[in-house]
């Protein structure tokens, strides 16, 4: 249980990031409204709380938080952007995926 809870907060977390980068792009370059950087702000404080919550050492949760950063990274660009991804992109994410889990299982050795 402890690992869903952890997948969970890094899929959440990654979301309020991207969010809270997504949307000043869209008022810097898609001439969307300077408003939209007040739920940019909202979700980036949502973001550094979140990885407060995380059960292990910090440096090590940002390690493995990039891998899973990458991959929902991926998945927006084809859900929010409708940009299929390629096959590349896919190997990338298997990559880092394949990353987190060593950084991860092998913590639970030290």
């Amino acid at each position: 249980m402890e690992l869903a809870k952890i997948i969970t907060l890094f899929v959440l977390t990654a979301i309020a990031e991207i969010v809270g980068c997504y949307l000043p792009y869209l008022w810097l370059n898609q001439g969307g409204s300077v408003w939209l950087l007040i739920p940019a702000v909202l979700s980036l404080s949502i973001f550094v709380w979140l990885l407060t919550l995380h059960p292990i050492a910090a440096g090590r949760i940002y390690a493995a938080y990039g891998g899973v950063y990458i991959s929902v990274a991926i998945i927006w660009l084809w859900l929010v952007q409708s940009i299929k991804p390629s096959f590349t992109d896919w190997l990338g994410v298997m990559v880092c995926l394949i990353g987190v889990s060593i950084i991860m299982l092998g913590a639970k050795s030290t």
